[in-house]
């Protein structure tokens, strides 16, 4: 039984008739491939590629979804059937869980792209955060007691480095609101298997790694504050997602990416910092 995902935070969605991406109930996540449009196409050559590449190490392949090849499936929009990705559904293993879909880069368009695709995405990283940072929030859900906080597009687009911030902040706290008491900082954060360290895993493959650049690809950020809520230990995940821009590499170090990938430690790491210091403060 396929059903739209319930924590889908960015990027087009199968409801109101429209065509998007599908679940099911054993952990598959269904990404429609459109018939006028070579995005597709690109993120299916490079998934081929990525899973058949024997220079990928092990570590690095964890930070990636499962490819399961394409499957013919009634499109949600109604258009009949379709090819689909068949990728891991990265949230199946988690109850309600807390997300940040960052896209990585202070540059989203690649060089083969249309003059007019080239200027929509200029327009749009000059607009953001995106030039100023390095990356920009796409998309967000943090769960509270009375359940999630999901902002709308519209204002997720228009933040600032202040609200980067504070929603960083927000995201590994009991507490939504402009005072955040950093309650899970170091458990998701920090520690040798928290979002840091993971960041920085992923760090180091990008300042070496020239098979590909990542042209407006996000990082996922996932875990489940319920469980803290609860009392118990969840785990924390870092996911690379959206491939659909992906490019040759050609033997060069994709500086773009790895630029916005550093800012963006620099900011995840200042707020474990603060949390050190509210909680000595404490």
């Amino acid at each position: 039984m396929l059903k739209v995902p319930e924590h889908q935070v960015a990027g087009r969605q199968a409801i109101d008739g429209k065509l998007g991406p599908l679940i099911d109930n054993s952990g598959h996540f269904y990404k429609p491939l459109q018939d006028d449009d070579e995005r597709g196409t690109r993120e299916l050559t490079f998934y081929h590629s990525f899973s058949s590449n024997t220079r990928i190490p092990h570590h690095i392949r964890r930070f990636f979804p499962v490819f399961h090849g394409t499957q013919l499936l009634k499109a949600s929009d109604g258009s009949g059937l379709r090819p689909h990705l068949v990728l891991q559904d990265i949230t199946s293993d988690h109850l309600n869980p807390s997300i940040l879909d960052i896209k990585i880069g202070s540059r989203t368009w690649y060089l083969e792209a249309s003059n007019a695709y080239i200027q929509n995405c200029f327009h749009r990283d000059k607009t953001t955060t995106t030039v100023s940072l390095g990356f920009r929030i796409c998309g967000l859900q943090i769960y509270n007691e009375s359940g999630f906080w999901k902002p709308e597009r519209k204002l997720v687009r228009n933040f600032t480095a202040d609200d980067v911030r504070s929603i960083l902040r927000m995201f590994v706290s009991s507490n939504v609101g402009p005072e955040p008491d950093f309650s899970f900082a170091d458990s998701v954060y920090g520690g040798c298997d928290g979002i840091l360290e993971r960041l920085m895993e992923l760090k180091t493959w990008f300042e070496d790694q020239t098979m590909y650049h990542f042209c407006s690809c996000s990082v996922l950020l996932l875990f489940d504050k319920e469980s803290f809520l609860k009392g118990k230990t969840p785990f924390a995940e870092v996911k690379l997602i959206d491939f659909a821009h992906v490019v040759d590499g050609n033997g060069v170090i994709d500086h773009n990416f790895l630029g916005g990938l550093c800012s963006f430690i620099k900011f995840v790491s200042q707020v474990l910092a603060d949390s050190k210091g509210s909680t000595m403060e404490d």
